[in-house]
């Protein structure tokens, strides 16, 4: 993971250079800095940076408890990576109500704060939906 996590933080890093060159020539050319484009790489910096700094630390508490993984070492096998890796649902239909609930949601913004408050609310209830979905009928577990 710390690979990873490296690359997620490089390529910030060439965000913030990216940015400071946007912001200086959108300003040589227009006078002013152009805050759209600016704010879109900001962002995108302290994204990457958070996403970086997570998997940074996810590895130093794995290492911590289970020492290296097989990717980071120089003898590791593919075979040592076989396994499950997690349960996902087949066939789970909330994944679709919850994009829905935040379709509507974004929608509502352009035509009234009400679907915003409804969209809230159904996403809420979808999300609950979704968590919970294994814990009642056929798929209790």
């Amino acid at each position: 993971m710390k690979t990873q996590a490296y690359l997620f933080m490089g390529i910030s890093t060439f965000f913030g250079m990216v940015a400071a060159l946007y912001m200086y020539w959108s300003y040589q050319d227009h006078g002013a800095i152009e805050w759209t484009g600016s704010t879109a790489l900001v962002i995108g910096i302290g994204f990457g940076w958070m996403m970086g700094f997570w998997l940074l630390m996810a590895a130093r508490r794995s290492e911590h408890f289970h020492g290296l993984p097989a990717e980071e070492r120089l003898d590791g096998e593919i075979a040592e990576n076989a396994g499950e890796f997690g349960f996902f649902s087949p066939h789970s239909w909330w994944p679709l109500f919850v994009a829905a609930s935040v379709v509507f949601t974004a929608i509502g913004v352009a035509i009234g704060w009400w679907m915003v408050f409804l969209g809230f609310l159904a996403i809420i209830l979808t999300a609950i939906g979704w968590v919970f979905e294994y814990y009642r009928k056929e798929f209790e577990h």
